[in-house]
């Protein structure tokens, strides 16, 4: 445009206003001041109309090929910036020549004109603008592209004075993530407008699996909502689901409304359809409420609020189930937990089940509670708390292993700080049995309140002081527990008080760390003191305990039991340690690749002397289990209630192969073994004192000999026992871009059964597990798991599955079997999924179940760490994949 000086900006907000392309003429003949031209508001609503309950674009694509229904444009510009960088960017305008008739006559751009600013370009063959009408007209091969879609149209034409405005012809090609289609005409008046004709898929365009069209689409983007009317959903050519009218989102504003419902069907359940409905209640809270029904046992609702504010947020979730009909269509499931040979059955004699009038059946539910506030920089109070109405119901509810594995449930409430050297808290805590094979003397101690403080500060770079101290009471809710009588055959509810106590402890201490480049010293003093003040009933009891042990007596006298009574008793001791190690390393050369191969060893000697501890109580302590972290550590248990005497010294060796190239670490092998110079005395529980020698050793090694191997085991040798104690093997192999197969062997001893024992008794567990995702071909693959219990002959959970993928469509089938409660029962499930990539799917969500069963279904899982055991809950919000809360307030 050589004829005319002329400026153009270009403003296509998404979605919220019609995007603007404006045009301001200047230096015309007369230099009059002209209104700006506002042409083709496109701004995306066309994109996000019809995918707007589409999930995340997470899916894997690969499949799809490189086809688009809108190709790029030869002639536009590599988009530059992002579209919140738009306003500040210049405006480029290329190509035609303009004419113009008399001052009100039409200014005409012709010959092929093409704008563009940043990461928009707008091309067409021919532009008619009038200044004084506002009506503008743009024909022939009108395209226009941005980051995020491509788009093209036969004619366009409007009036920015009315701001209204058509399209016609249109065909889109999405280009941020995946999706087509077109609509014949798109009328825009303002905020509002509407589609017609209009289709979207996620499908190449000579692969139309499926496609969703819509007779007419009308948009409002200042209400944030669409309207669809006669919307047909079509697998291939045949119409599958018809929807006369529905609303629907066309912004991430969170909206009222019902979220993709999970339907399944299982042997526990029957018929389950579960019907999450979305209530926007506010910009910063909301609630869900999760109706529920259930063919063999009922109905259930669960509602979730949740809410957000300046200095926190939270979370609840209740869930009730007024009447559950499973005690009545499945009364094996609530029995006394009595095993086979108990002395108490007589041989062949079933486990009696409980009496009708005891099993769960009305007002069941749970209740979970998580928020927190941040007072400050450094204070801030949280908690997080979870009841359930039985001990029956995660085994009735939870549909995972993980959930079985749930023996209570604790709740915890407190106050927390940190500063650059410290931290400290103030909580109390609670805990509540959730295992009907379990009494309630296993339950922890509740800590009803317990303080906390650490306090560790460099003062010289070879001198650090600190502190670690606790102050905490105890207290045990009075046990309910079993009493089996063999006459009547039934057991009788009795009820046994728990005392409990207080403790502080305190341990300060002082460090010299000493560090060169290849070498490091790390002396340690500390002192550890600890007190008691407890009740008088577990005074009693632990000296009765000493006086039965020491006099050798099941009945001693109350002068015996008196020389032991203790109701304030205490330790202290002193802790000295030295860690110390080297590191030395070479470059050589394995079958032609360079690696750096390291030999790392290690001492570390502990000693403290004997303190006599019998007569403290056991509150919150247990014996850690012996690992390679176990050979470092200054305590081998796990609470305060006992420290380890010891005069020991650890030798470790570490050797590692690290890729030059790529830095990877293709071998790392560690062995390890403690040196007792004394017996250690200090015992807990059960426990027998360790005696004056060698410990077990300590292997691990982890391998990675291709990109596609990895291989790690652990291995305890004890050789007093001249037996493992310790085995376990993990390998995996992954098959091309997908593909996966896990093998996993687990075993460990029982360290209290005694040498010789049989083997049920010796082994506390013994497990394999096998699971895979094979791909036969690019369309079709397979999955499956086997996870067995060597130990009790018996499997843990049974997996055969088959999928099928497109690009755009995906159907999965699986068959399950798994442990359904402690009784050993296996539940079956047969779950199918249909998936519409870009758009949602219907059926159970079978991909959470294979995502925990196999580890690298996905392979962005491959490093995480195992899913946690807690109950999840999938909360999703209309507006999007997942409701998230505005936290402007």
């Amino acid at each position: 445009m050589n004829a005319v000086d002329s400026q153009m900006a270009l403003a296509l907000p998404a979605c919220k206003g019609w995007g603007k392309l404006t045009a301001v003429f200047q230096r015309l003949p007369d230099a009059r001041v002209r209104k700006p031209l506002r042409l083709l508001p496109l701004s995306l609503c066309i994109a996000i109309a019809l995918p707007a309950y589409a999930a995340d674009d997470n899916e894997n694509w690969g499949l799809c090929p490189l086809i688009d229904a809108v190709p790029s444009f030869d002639d536009a510009p590599a988009p530059s910036g992002t579209a919140d960088q738009r306003a500040s960017q210049p405006t480029a305008i290329d190509g035609g020549t303009l004419q113009r008739a008399g001052d009100d006559q039409n200014i005409v751009v012709q010959d092929n004109v093409r704008l563009s600013r940043g990461d928009q370009f707008l091309g067409t063959d021919k532009l008619s603008y009038n200044q004084e009408s506002g009506k503008y007209t743009a024909e022939g091969h009108v395209r226009y592209q941005d980051s995020s879609m491509r788009l093209v149209a036969e004619h366009a034409e409007g009036d920015q004075n009315a701001d209204k405005h058509q399209i016609d012809d249109v065909e889109y090609q999405l280009t941020s993530r995946r999706g087509n289609g077109g609509a014949e005409r798109i009328e825009l008046n303002g905020v509002k407008g509407s589609l017609l004709s209009s289709t979207y898929s996620t499908c190449a365009p000579n692969q139309r699996a499926w496609e969703l069209r819509a007779h007419r689409i009308d948009i409002d983007t200042d209400e944030g909502m669409g309207v669809a009317r006669n919307a047909t959903l079509r697998i291939g050519k045949v119409p599958v689901l018809y929807v006369p009218w529905f609303m629907f989102p066309v912004d991430d504003r969170r909206r009222t409304g019902l979220l993709y419902p999970n339907i399944g069907f299982s042997g526990k359940n029957g018929f389950d359809w579960r019907q999450p409905i979305y209530l926007n209640l506010a910009p910063n809270y909301d609630a869900t409420l999760f109706p529920r029904y259930m063919s063999k046992r009922g109905e259930s609702l669960g509602v979730e609020f949740r809410w957000l504010y300046e200095n926190g947020s939270g979370e609840t979730y209740v869930n009730w189930m007024p009447r559950d009909d499973l005690s009545r269509k499945d009364p094996d499931r609530y029995s006394y937990y009595i095993r086979e040979g108990n002395p108490v059955l007589k041989p062949g004699e079933p486990i009696p089940l409980l009496p009708e009038n005891q099993r769960p059946r009305d007002n069941r539910g749970e209740f979970a509670f998580k928020g927190s506030h941040r007072f400050n920089g450094t204070w801030y109070a949280a908690a997080n708390l979870a009841w359930v109405s039985d001990k029956y119901y995660l085994q009735d509810f939870s549909n995972s292993l993980y959930g079985q594995s749930a023996t209570s449930l604790r709740s915890e409430v407190g106050v927390y700080g940190r500063g650059r050297y410290w931290d400290a808290s103030f909580i109390a805590d609670h805990n509540q049995l959730a295992d009907f094979t379990l009494q309630e003397n296993s339950l922890a101690y509740d800590r009803l309140p317990r303080a906390t403080f650490h306090w560790a500060q460099p003062m010289q770079p070879w001198l650090e002081t600190g502190v670690d101290t606790e102050a905490v009471r105890f207290q045990h809710s009075d046990m309910k527990f079993i009493s089996n009588d063999p006459t009547p055959g039934i057991p009788a509810n009795l009820r046994r008080e728990i005392p409990g106590g207080s403790r502080f402890d305190i341990r300060p201490y002082v460090s010299f760390p000493l560090e060169g480049a290849a070498w490091y010293i790390r002396p340690k003093l500390a002192w550890r003191y600890t007190a008691y003040d407890l009740d008088a009933n577990l005074a009693q009891q632990i000296a009765t305990q000493r006086a039965i042990t020491e006099f050798k007596t099941n009945t001693p006298s109350e002068e015996q039991i008196r020389s032991f009574y203790n109701k304030s008793p205490s330790r202290s001791l002193p802790i000295t340690s030295i860690d110390a190690g080297l590191y030395f390393d070479r470059e050589t050369e394995i079958r032609g690749d360079h690696y750096v191969h390291t030999l790392e060893p290690r001492v570390f000697y502990l000693r403290a002397p004997y303190r006599d501890q019998d007569g403290l109580p056991l509150f919150d302590t247990s014996p850690m289990s012996f690992s390679w972290g176990a050979l470092f550590r200054d305590n081998r248990y796990s609470g305060a209630d006992r420290q380890t005497d010891a005069n020991q010294l650890t030798t470790a060796l570490t050797t590692r192969l690290i890729n030059s190239e790529d830095g990877r670490e293709r071998l790392a092998a560690s062995i390890g073994q403690i040196q007792y110079f004394d017996d250690i005395r200090v015992v807990a529980g059960a426990e027998t004192p360790i005696k004056q020698g060698k410990s077990a050793w300590v292997a691990d090694v982890s391998v990675s000999p291709t990109d596609r191997w990895t291989i790690n085991a652990t291995y305890q040798w004890d050789p007093r026992l001249r037996s493992e104690d310790v085995a376990t093997l993990r390998a995996r192999y992954l098959f091309g871009n997908a593909g996966v197969v896990n093998f996993a062997y687990r075993y460990r001893r029982n360290l209290a059964a005694p040498p010789g024992s049989p083997s049920d008794i010796a082994d506390q567990y013994e497990q394999a597990d096998v699971s895979f995702l094979y791909p036969i071909n690019n369309n079709w693959s397979i999955v499956g798991r086997y996870y067995y219990s060597i130990k009790d002959s018996r499997p843990l959970e049974q997996i055969a599955g088959v999928q099928w993928e497109s690009c755009c469509l995906a159907v999965r089938a699986i068959a399950r079997r798994y442990q359904r409660n402690r009784s050993e029962d296996l539940n079956s499930s047969f779950q199918v999924e249909f998936e519409l990539k870009g758009l949602g799917s219907a059926g159970q969500n079978t991909e959470k179940v294979l995502r925990r069963a196999i580890l690298g279904y996905n392979r962005d899982d491959l490093y995480l760490t195992p899913p946690s055991p807690s109950i999840s809950r999938e909360n999703r919000g209309p507006g999007g994949d997942e409701a998230i809360l505005d936290p402007t307030l």
